[in-house]
C-alpha cells in the first residue's frame, strides 16, 4: 500500500512539472505555474508540496507520504503561446473539479507540450508586417510610410528568426536584425518609397519588442518573486538594447 502511495506520489508530482515546463515554455508567469502545480496537486490529494520556479528551471518537492521527494526541471527554450497556457489551466481546472484522473491528465498534458499550435512561419511573418505598418501610422507616421515599414517589419522578424536559428544567442539574432531593418528603412528613404525614417524604424522594430516579458516581469515582482522579475526584466533590457545597439550602428555608418 505504501509503495502504491509513493507510486502515486511519483507521477502526481510527474504531471505537475509537465503542466509547469509547458507553462513556463510557452510565457505564463512564475506565480501561475507555482499556483498551477500547487492546485493540481492539492486535486490529487497532496496537500504539502514546495515549489520554486524560476525562468530557466523549476524545483517542485512533496512531503508528508514517505520521503521526501524533489525533482528538477530545466528550461531551455521559452518562447511566447498562450494558447498552449489556456489549455494547461483548462486542464487543471478540470483536474480540480474531479472530471480528469491522473492518467487522463498526464495523456493531455503530453499532448498539449508535443503539439505544433503556433500559426505558420509565413502567417507570423504576415502578421508582424501589417503590426509593423500600424505601428507607424499610430505613431504619427504618414500613410505612404505604411508599405515600408511592413516590408521592413516582415523582413526583421524573418531574419530573427533565421538568425536565431544559425547562432542561438538572442542578443546577436536580435542585433541583427535590427541592423537591417536600420538598413532597408535607409533606402526606402534613400530611393523615394517613404518619407520619415524614424517614423518607419520605430514601426519596424516593434514585433522585435519584448512586451509580453516587461508585462511578466512587472508581474512577478508584484507578485513577490524578485529573482524570476529581475531575471525577466534584465532579459528584456538586454533585448532593448540589442535593438537599439543595431539601429545605431546603422545609423552610425550612413
Amino acid at each position: 500500500m505504501e509503495n502504491q502511495d509513493q507510486d502515486q506520489t511519483i507521477e502526481v508530482m510527474r504531471a505537475c512539472l509537465l503542466a509547469g515546463k509547458v507553462m513556463l515554455q510557452s510565457g505564463a508567469e512564475t506565480y501561475r505555474v507555482e499556483d498551477t502545480m500547487s492546485r493540481m496537486a492539492s486535486a490529487f490529494g497532496i496537500d504539502k508540496t514546495h515549489s520554486y520556479v524560476t525562468p530557466t528551471g523549476i524545483i517542485f518537492s512533496v512531503e508528508g507520504v514517505g520521503p521526501e521527494r524533489t525533482k528538477l526541471v530545466r528550461i531551455s527554450d521559452r518562447t511566447t503561446d498562450l494558447r498552449k497556457v489556456a489549455m494547461v489551466n483548462s486542464v487543471s481546472r478540470r483536474i480540480s473539479s474531479g472530471e480528469v484522473g491522473l492518467k487522463e491528465a498526464c495523456k493531455l498534458l503530453g499532448e498539449i507540450e508535443e503539439g505544433n499550435l503556433t500559426y505558420s512561419f509565413m502567417i507570423q511573418i504576415l502578421a508582424a508586417a501589417i503590426a509593423s505598418g500600424c505601428f507607424t501610422i499610430m505613431f504619427m507616421g504618414s500613410w505612404l510610410d505604411f508599405l515600408p515599414s511592413m516590408a521592413a517589419g516582415g523582413i526583421g522578424f524573418f531574419l530573427v528568426v533565421y538568425f536565431h536559428r544559425i547562432v542561438p544567442v538572442k542578443f546577436f539574432a536580435e542585433f541583427l536584425s535590427s541592423f537591417f531593418i536600420g538598413m532597408i528603412s535607409f533606402f526606402f528613404v534613400k530611393f523615394g518609397l517613404g518619407q520619415e525614417l524614424d517614423k518607419i524604424i520605430i514601426g519596424s522594430v516593434m514585433p522585435l519588442v519584448p512586451g509580453l516579458l516587461i508585462t511578466n516581469a512587472v508581474r512577478d515582482l508584484m507578485a513577490g518573486h524578485l529573482v524570476s522579475g529581475l531575471s525577466k526584466g534584465a532579459e528584456a533590457l538586454l533585448t532593448a538594447f540589442a535593438i537599439g545597439s543595431g539601429i545605431a550602428a546603422i545609423l552610425s555608418f550612413l
